[in-house]
């Protein structure tokens, strides 16, 4: 199974490419032109990505969109997290906000959130969600990741490493985007399997009846 992933960002492909395995991913073609991200959540800013690119390839297409809310910001950033610090910030710049605006005395309770859209050319449609909780430190650290992870501490891995310190086995095994990806994959996996079947037992149903009709014949000559 191939999929059209509908993303411009070079991490996300690279994530997800090794979270959908075996099912593989294409890069979104260079003429097709995603929508802006106008969404009021997660999913509708996914399932806009995934719809403009299953209707401009004539494939089935997945997206994603994810991000960070934090409690002392009821539950901001959000869907803004890309452009959190303005339309062209970088994720430093977009980091930096965040700890100048979370005070490090408060409430430094964090969670990532993802959704992610898979769209087929006639129009079927399902999303996925996917969370992972933890706090935020205002001492970023780690060399792997992107976005916020250098100040991301995970509830779910024990210790006090960022989402950048880990390992991307351990990152993806406990990350919001690797537990949306993982239920995508189930259900699609799932799905050809179940696609698979009927022609299956079609076939074992016909060879039956072949081979009852020829010992039927067989009976009929040997009574002559």
């Amino acid at each position: 199974m191939r999929l059209v992933l509908a993303t411009r960002n070079e991490h996300k492909l690279r994530e997800l490419a090794q979270l959908m395995r075996p099912i593989e991913l294409d890069p979104l073609p260079a003429e097709v032109t995603l929508p802006p991200e106008i969404g009021t959540t997660f999913a509708d800013n996914a399932l806009g990505k995934a719809r403009a690119a299953a209707a401009a390839t004539g494939r089935t297409a997945i997206a994603d969109d994810s991000g960070i809310q934090a409690a002392a910001l009821g539950g901001g950033p959000g869907v803004w997290s890309a452009r959190f610090a303005g339309e062209e910030a970088t994720d430093q710049e977009n980091l930096a906000k965040l700890l100048r605006e979370v005070p490090p005395d408060g409430d430094t309770r964090v969670v990532y959130l993802c959704a992610i859209a898979c769209v087929e050319p006639g129009g079927r449609e399902q999303v996925v969600h996917g969370r992972c909780d933890g706090r935020l430190t205002h001492e970023p650290r780690g060399a792997g990741g992107f976005g916020y992870d250098p100040a991301f501490v995970p509830d779910a891995h024990p210790g006090d490493l960022t989402m950048a310190e880990l390992t991307p086995e351990e990152k993806d095994a406990i990350s919001h985007r690797g537990r949306a990806a993982r239920e995508l994959r189930m259900r699609l996996l799932q799905e050809e399997e179940e696609a698979k079947r009927p022609r299956s037992l079609l076939s074992g149903l016909l060879r039956g009846g072949s081979a009852a009709r020829r010992g039927a014949g067989r009976s009929g000559r040997g009574g002559r």
